[in-house]
């Protein structure tokens, strides 16, 4: 049993300490991933990958929260859903804004509604549901290698699959979102 892996079954168990050992082991690889989701991000993006790395493990191992993660491979994923749930959670909010709480746009406002424009983090999350409502096991396997950046081996791994069935899987979710994010533009 890895480092990580014993730490993570004491958060479970209810042991305080437990989450304060745990960001020092996971800090890295968490910030690595939160710096690949905020690549992605359209230009402007005003969230840090240190704040999102912080946001996301006080939604994993807060007070409040009782999860259990199997391994360290589960708990990658749960973080990398915690983080795209964030990055989705601003975007609807900075959407909001912009579009004046409710209020319509001014006529002259040509260049934000060019910005805006093209697909976006809500298309795929919108795409991601109705995936997860279809395939649920596709949608987990594209949370593992889009937004916790796992090889497909790996994710493989976390699901109890070969790498032949997540690589078919893959191929399936890639063309279903695809094609959903293809319709939601025209």
């Amino acid at each position: 049993m890895s480092e990580a892996t014993r730490i993570l079954s004491a958060i479970e168990q209810g042991d305080p300490q437990a989450a304060e050992q745990l960001l020092p082991l996971v800090y890295d690889e968490l910030r690595t991933l939160a710096a690949q989701k905020l690549a992605q991000e359209k230009p402007g993006q005003t969230l840090q990958a240190t704040a999102l790395v912080h946001e996301a493990y006080l939604r994993l191992v807060g007070p409040n929260d009782a999860r259990s993660w199997r391994d360290r491979g589960h708990f990658f994923a749960a973080a990398a859903r915690a983080m795209r749930r964030i990055l989705v959670d601003k975007a609807r909010a900075k959407q909001a804004l912009k579009r004046g709480g409710g209020q319509a746009l001014p006529v002259c406002d040509v260049e934000l509604v060019a910005a805006e424009a093209g697909p976006d983090l809500l298309a795929l999350d919108e795409a991601l549901q109705r995936l997860e409502a279809e395939d649920p096991q596709a949608a987990q396997l594209v949370h593992l290698r889009y937004f916790a950046g796992l090889t497909s081996h790996d994710a493989a791994q976390v699901l109890g699959i070969s790498d032949r069935t997540a690589e078919r899987i893959w191929h399936y979710a890639r063309t279903f979102l695809f094609r959903e994010l293809t319709a939601s533009r025209a």
